[in-house]
């Protein structure tokens, strides 16, 4: 059996017949950049997440920078956000010239710790940038209470998080704005790069709006100097068949994880991925660690299983980064997450039969592990399996 990490194929056979109308519908308007498709989307994905705008762009990366850029971050300015991250959030800051200051995670979330987030905070901090990782809402209430308690403003990464929410209330809710990415492995998925902002601030949107598009909120009148950060029409006619159908698959990933949750407790040193209290997590992906991670991975793709790692490197040890002068042992949990992650094949159109195959491949190994390795001490086979 083939288990694929992402099945965007058996999405696309379910959609086909809304998907193709859609499509044919942006090629007789010929409106293939922003245009009615893409107005309606952001409409219905602010309504989805009850915000009172929602802008559309190139990208989640765009939509960071965006971000950052309508809020005046630019050169002398610091950016608090965490290490354990796609290289996006930081390489947003960077290209506004302000540094990125990087702070450790919750060993068990993932997420911004907020006590590490209240020390890193300087006169020069211009902005904080909370991931909601894999789908995991960060602890929003303590970080809006640090941030307002200084006056920075929040921006939440919500790349991975559509219709997350933490204490009833949806991500991008709490901060100025939140950016999302529809990158086609996301939850929400393109047939290429999109990606928008959303936000309750009415001049914020209006700014969003005129940096996206060279400046103008009229043709040819640039009221400042902006970029080109613009939806392309078809991808908002796509992601509003989609947007139809994001929550039952939100709904079937949570599924798939709680079964995940009850077939694979107490296999071997496995850690699996856990929802906080007043969390709602979407699991965007679905990350055990294992201090047997390489094994795992060769014995799964053995099987035909797809597998992921998000993320091996943390960014204060990129090479990118190493300016920032970040060495090993600054951040030791998301050291330690980088080592030992690795992500399970997660989308909503896995089948029982894919998961109970995914897991019996796990288990195999485990009990091969569990009697080749009599005797190692808890430390490195945290629970050896009889």
């Amino acid at each position: 059996m083939n288990v694929p990490f992402v099945d965007l194929g058996a999405q696309y056979a379910s959609l086909k017949d809304e998907i193709l109308p859609a499509i044919e519908t942006i090629m007789k308007s010929s409106q293939f950049v922003l245009g009615k498709a893409v107005e309606d989307f952001e409409r219905r994905f602010a309504d989805a997440h009850q915000m009172k705008h929602c802008v559309g762009v190139g990208s989640g990366t765009d939509a960071l920078h965006l971000l950052l850029w309508a809020c005046d971050v630019g050169p002398g300015d610091e950016v608090i956000t965490v290490a354990h991250t796609f290289i996006a959030t930081a390489e947003a800051v960077s290209l506004t010239g302000a540094t990125p200051v990087f702070v450790d995670v919750d060993p068990v979330t993932s997420t911004m710790d907020p006590d590490l987030l209240e020390r890193a905070t300087t006169p020069r901090t211009k902005a904080i940038i909370p991931v909601h990782l894999y789908g995991q809402p960060a602890p929003m209430e303590r970080i809006m209470t640090i941030a307002d308690r200084s006056g920075i403003p929040v921006i939440e990464d919500a790349c991975q998080a559509h219709l997350a929410s933490y204490n009833g209330k949806f991500v991008g809710q709490f901060g100025i704005a939140a950016a999302f990415s529809f990158y086609p492995g996301k939850n929400l998925g393109a047939y290429g790069e999109a990606g928008a902002v959303t936000t309750n601030d009415d001049a914020l949107a209006t700014r969003l709006r005129m940096l996206r598009d060279h400046g103008q909120l009229k043709k040819y009148h640039h009221a400042r100097w902006g970029h080109n950060y613009r939806m392309d029409g078809i991808q908002g006619a796509i992601l509003g068949v989609k947007l139809s159908h994001l929550v039952d698959w939100t709904e079937a990933r949570r599924r798939h994880a709680q079964t995940y949750n009850e077939k694979l407790k107490d296999v071997g040193d496995l850690v699996l991925p856990v929802e906080e209290s007043g969390r709602k997590h979407v699991y965007h992906l679905y990350v055990v660690q294992t201090n047997h991670r390489e094994d795992l991975q060769a014995h799964l793709a053995s099987k035909d299983i797809g597998t992921g790692l998000h993320y091996p490197v943390p960014l204060h040890l990129q090479e990118a980064y190493r300016m920032l002068g970040y060495t090993q042992g600054d951040f030791p949990v998301t050291e330690r997450s980088a080592e030992r992650c690795l992500s399970l094949p997660m989308f909503a159109e896995l089948t029982e039969h894919q998961i109970e195959y995914v897991v019996d491949a796990i288990r195999a190994l485990f009990r091969t592990l569990g009697q080749s390795k009599k005797g190692t001490t808890r430390g490195s086979f945290a629970t050896p399996v009889a």
